[in-house]
């Protein structure tokens, strides 16, 4: 045996290295799409600081001062107004349903109490669910208090415009507002682990009977594909109960996060977004050659879960592309669901606009797994 250094050898375990590689086309894929993904992410899709946040308007007072009000508020970037009514019910009604992220309420009398030199107030209501979404645009619209009726106040009320801020702004912080941090981070762990750890069960589910060599014992059992997708899954739903059962009380326990709304409700949805990253990973599983490559989409998976779901992120502040995105997304809907039933004492109507989406990604994962799944072992 030749025991020296030899660069031919050297050069033809690279040559075998590069070859394997250039035939593992997921590993390839991953290579490449892990660091774009960061890229686009990091760069383009995450902001510290959102803009065009939607905002219900209600007027009790329509008038040239109202309406330079909500000019104003356009003008900052900071507001989409998507409803405007005279009852401040129905705007609220819109905050508690995710529908808006602001309600400004400009009261009854308005116009006739700056005329008379009175100072009235203007309410803005924010969801603080998400701290992090609301705080940019609360100083904002703060700072246009003094400037936003400058050029109405002519005439007789030429005084007003040099003097204090003709009307008070009061904020109020709803659904959070000591503006706890754990209130809104707990409840979105509660769907990030869950999708970590539903998806890394079931992404290994088939790759591994492949790699253990017991693939061709599962083909030869008298069952049919969604027979041992079901079998696969049901095991799963169990210990992502647990796991969630484990998380909301050390939520309540520990972090003092409240549980305003039905824990039935909460429950039923819980099994919905379970089975959805349950049938996540198991397409992976039909998919991936091994279980590195299944390992491999799961991390490829998680990412933009996190990033592009509103977890770590304002959501709202995202570019529209990075949201549709985030809409095909099964935590994305969870953590509105979740935050809403946790803090906002939200019942089956509001939930319901992010539950259908889950039901139907749970559904549409589930017929591609099984289109997906190999009736060989070729």
């Amino acid at each position: 045996m030749n025991n020296a250094f030899s660069a031919a050898r050297v050069w033809a375990i690279l040559i075998k290295e590069f070859v394997q590689l250039s035939r593992d086309h997921i590993t390839f894929g991953m290579i490449v799409g892990v660091p774009l993904m960061q890229l686009f992410l990091f760069g383009f899709a995450i902001n510290f600081n959102p803009k065009d946040l939607p905002t219900a308007i209600a007027v009790d007072d329509p008038g040239v001062f109202a309406r330079s009000i909500v000019a104003a508020l356009k003008n900052t970037g900071y507001f989409e107004i998507v409803g405007e009514t005279n009852s401040p019910a129905k705007a609220r009604r819109m905050l508690q349903e995710g529908r808006a992220l602001f309600v400004v309420e400009i009261p009854e009398n308005f116009t006739r109490d700056i005329v008379r030199g009175a100072s009235p107030e203007v309410l803005i209501e924010a969801d603080a669910t998400d701290p992090a979404s609301s705080a940019y645009a609360l100083a904002a619209f703060n700072g246009i208090a003094t400037s936003a009726l400058r050029d109405d106040l002519k005439g007789p009320l030429a005084d007003r415009a040099q003097g204090p801020p003709p009307y008070t702004v009061v904020s109020h912080l709803l659904y959070n507002p000591e503006s706890i941090t754990q209130y809104s981070i707990v409840p979105g762990l509660l769907a990030v682990i869950l999708t970590m750890t539903m998806v890394l069960m079931t992404c290994l589910a088939l790759t591994r009977e492949r790699e253990r060599g017991t693939y061709e014992n599962l083909l030869a059992m008298p069952t049919t594909p969604i027979e041992i997708m079901i079998g696969k899954i049901l095991p799963n739903i169990l210990i992502g109960a647990i796991q969630s059962a484990i998380i909301l009380l050390v939520a309540h326990y520990v972090f003092s996060v409240p549980m305003i709304g039905s824990l039935a409700l909460l429950s039923f949805a819980l099994v919905i977004f379970i089975t959805a990253n349950l049938a996540v990973g198991y397409t992976f599983s039909t998919i991936a050659e091994n279980q590195l490559q299944a390992m491999q989409m799961m991390v490829f998976y998680l990412l933009p879960a996190i990033l592009l779901s509103g977890f770590a992120f304002p959501f709202d502040g995202m570019p529209q592309w990075a949201r549709w995105i985030g809409e095909t997304l099964p935590s994305t809907h969870f953590l509105r669901i979740v935050r809403g039933i946790m803090l906002k004492d939200n019942g089956f109507p509001e939930i319901w606009p992010d539950l259908w989406p889950l039901i139907l990604i749970m559904f549409a994962v589930s017929v591609v797994a099984l289109a997906r799944f190999r009736r060989t072992l070729d």
